[in-house]
């Protein structure tokens, strides 16, 4: 027989299960729009043109996870009846976080959606066709959340007013129990979301960075002065016991991303194809060179004489024959070892670097905070230290990362960092930076682009702001999903979401 009742900690690791990256979503959202969109990579052949495949991904995972939810918000209001609610606050702030994490993820691409009563079918037939809820409530909301996960999530003490804490170490396959670590995830969040709107609600976006800021409140720390700290909230396969094989898949299906032009002049300094302009050490773990041994990026707006790409860069047969990657290789693929190691890459949720790069943009602007430039430069030097040593470690760490370029040691971290104090602007190379950081979150990268219009990028600037609701939402519940996208001007990439200027 089929259990018919779970636990409360199978519940809450299906969730943490939930964030891990959609197959369909890297392969149709990711790799097929994203990465263009931002201009982290070149798409050498649009081919596959079922976005609505990684749309219904992204959309089902989370309702389908937003149900689980649901029931672990249930069995926590039966809980408060039998002990104290105090002594479920770790609990339920852990549950607040993961929400907002996923909740922003989503609204981030699509804009309003189902929210406040989604999830909730086994409750009545009322709530079987949710009405789509704004992006502005939503986001308030979750913010407002995480607020109060991060103030009354307790990491000193084990009981309150006499009463064990509910625990939560046990089934914490994310953050291991590690409380501190949950307030700080949650304050980072607050200033990733937080800066997103400082467009649109300046006031608002401007008290929660000055509370954290000026009130030094935990958050993710990527460097301190010359110490790498490098926190980051991770899915990591190995020690979570699954295998990333969704990334190798939609790589090697896929086929068609290459280095382009604009990531490269931001990580080299000449186009000698033999890599002696490169100074970034982050190159060589993003990209590597062609079949030949050359350094060559794809041109990002290509013509009617650029040769296509070939080549077989993403095939398995590179496990025990390195060296080829198909003479039609031309053009340098993503770093092999980066996509295809199925136990040690992580998939990337935030990192102290980013936050050191919010953090950045804050003193550069003044956001909640007085306006220093001097902070600001250290903030970003710090942000492109803990970086650059992320995702060194992140190679170090994998055990088939066997072949690395030699020009490799030829470059180091203060070769980025440095950049900053011969800028020409600041807060153009400030997004550069944490642009390029995103380099395996095109989704993060995809948000900057939008709200800033300032990442690195060639041709016309960006116009596409939103992915179309998936099929099944329009078909299913269409009056409110035909009422959204009439309110929000239609449902077209070149429609704006609420916090883009």
């Amino acid at each position: 027989m089929q259990p018919t009742q779970t636990s409360m900690a199978p519940l809450i690791n299906s969730v943490v299960e939930s964030l891990k990256l959609g197959w369909d979503e890297q392969f149709y959202v990711h790799n097929e729009v994203l990465y263009k969109q931002t201009q982290l990579a070149a798409l050498t052949s649009e081919a596959w043109s079922n976005l609505s495949i990684g749309t219904e991904d992204i959309w089902s995972n989370y309702y389908r996870t937003l149900v689980n939810i649901r029931d672990i918000e249930g069995r926590i209001a039966v809980l408060e009846k039998e002990q104290s609610p105090e002594s479920l606050n770790n609990l339920k702030g852990m549950i607040k976080i993961l929400v907002a994490y996923k909740t922003f993820r989503v609204t981030d691409l699509f804009g309003d959606m189902p929210f406040f009563d989604a999830g909730k079918g086994f409750d009545g037939i009322e709530y079987i066709r949710p009405k789509f809820d704004t992006q502005e409530e939503i986001y308030k909301y979750l913010l407002n959340d995480l607020q109060w996960a991060a103030e009354n999530i307790d990491y000193v003490n084990d009981s309150i007013n006499g009463e064990a804490y509910y625990r939560i170490q046990e089934f914490d396959n994310l953050l291991h129990g590690d409380l501190l670590m949950w307030v700080k995830f949650a304050n980072s969040l607050r200033l990733r979301h937080a800066m997103r709107i400082a467009e649109v609600e300046p006031v608002l976006a401007g008290e929660i960075i000055g509370d954290i800021l000026l009130n030094e409140l935990p958050v993710l720390e990527g460097y301190n002065i010359d110490t790498p700290i490098l926190e980051s909230v991770l899915m990591n396969p190995a020690e979570q016991s699954w295998l990333r094989q969704s990334s190798f898949w939609s790589f090697s299906e896929h086929k068609n991303l290459r280095m382009g032009s604009v990531v490269w002049h931001e990580m080299s300094n000449h186009d000698s194809i033999d890599g002696s302009g490169i100074f970034d050490p982050r190159a060589f773990i993003f990209f590597e060179s062609n079949n030949e041994g050359e350094w060559v990026p794809y041109p990002q707006l290509p013509d009617a004489s650029t040769t296509p790409a070939g080549g077989i860069p993403y095939g398995n047969h590179r496990d025990i024959n390195y060296p080829i990657k198909g003479t039609d290789c031309i053009y340098s693929p993503f770093n092999y070892y980066l996509i295809r190691d199925e136990d040690d890459i992580p998939e990337i949720l935030m990192t102290g670097a980013e936050v050191h790069y919010i953090k950045a943009e804050a003193y550069y602007r003044g956001i909640g905070v007085p306006m220093d430039e001097g902070q600001a430069d250290l903030e970003y030097f710090a942000g492109a230290l803990a970086s650059v040593a992320f995702w060194k470690q992140v190679k170090e760490e994998s055990v088939i990362w066997e072949n690395v370029d030699p020009g490799f040691e030829n470059t180091n971290a203060y070769n980025v960092a440095n950049l900053i104090f011969f800028a020409e602007n600041k807060l153009e190379q400030l997004y550069a930076q944490r642009w390029l950081d995103a380099f395996r979150q095109p989704w993060e990268a995809y948000s900057l682009a939008r709200r800033t219009g300032a990442t690195p990028r060639e041709g016309e600037p960006i116009n596409h702001f939103r992915l179309p609701y998936p099929p099944s939402e329009i078909e299913y519940n269409a009056q409110n999903a035909l009422e959204a996208i009439g309110s929000q001007g239609g449902d077209d990439p070149i429609n704006k979401l609420w916090w883009i200027p």
